[in-house]
């Protein structure tokens, strides 16, 4: 499926309890709105600085005395923030800059792990290459021919970007049809998540429509183990439609 701006392709990732959870990558178009707005940014910082330390405290009569290297040092100094922005704001946002958030997008694991400052710094070192050396035309093209719109430095750090802005919430996946009078039995149920219950559901029905009993069996070790619940119903079928029901009673009423 070819990845053009404007348009999203579906992105699989296997979690390490090899589960398969679909999103759908982040639009070329997402992506430059993105990079736009984290420039407009770094604008505004340089301005605010230009005219504060430069202008206003008149900083440039004292640094022109300075030899080269003094000169070159201070301007660096000046210059960290911006050069060193999406590196820090990913590390520190969990795969967003204030852009990305904006524009409701984030850098992921293609693996279902969390990435690690590491996978940041790779696509922050590569940026030079699809952006700065070539003006964004690398990273365009790369884009626009990758499947999941990775660039080089998505493609080298093993990252992708998302869209946040899901057509179906998380909620409407984890629903189930229980009624006014349901009477819950494991209250332990809580200490899952919206995400685990989603994985729980996807899971057993998927596991459902080929007959894999086994999939089943260790889906129900996985929730006892999390929960600390044990399963004392006839069957584990039973037990996971139980705690999805409970689990959405008690989310519901909370």
């Amino acid at each position: 499926m070819e990845a053009k701006i404007g348009i999203m392709t579906q992105l699989s990732i296997n979690t390490t309890q090899n589960v398969t959870i679909n999103f759908s990558s982040a639009s070329i178009g997402e992506r430059i709105a993105a990079y736009f707005l984290d420039s407009l940014i770094k604008i505004a910082y340089g301005i605010v600085v230009f005219y504060i330390f430069f202008y206003t405290l008149s900083l440039n009569l004292i640094i022109n005395k300075l030899d080269n290297w003094s000169r070159i040092a201070i301007y660096m100094i000046f210059a960290l923030p911006i050069i060193f922005y999406s590196l820090v704001q990913e590390s520190m946002l969990e795969g967003q800059t204030f852009g990305k958030k904006l524009v409701k997008i984030k850098v992921v694991k293609i693996d279902g792990y969390q990435a690690s400052f590491g996978d940041y710094l790779i696509r922050w070192l590569f940026r030079i290459i699809d952006i700065s050396m070539s003006s964004g035309i690398i990273g365009l093209i790369t884009m626009v021919v990758n499947q999941k719109t990775q660039r080089l430095g998505d493609i080298s750090a093993g990252t992708a970007v998302i869209t946040l802005k899901n057509k179906i919430n998380i909620s409407h996946t984890i629903l189930e049809d229980i009624g006014e009078e349901y009477i819950p039995k494991y209250t332990l149920v809580i200490k899952l998540s919206d995400n685990d219950a989603r994985i729980i559901k996807e899971t057993y029905q998927a596991a459902l429509k080929t007959s894999d009993y086994e999939i089943i069996n260790k889906l129900t070790s996985k929730i006892e183990a999390v929960t600390g619940i044990k399963n004392d119903l006839d069957s584990k079928k039973e037990f996971i439609q139980t705690i999805l029901k409970d689990y959405n009673y008690y989310t519901q009423n909370m």
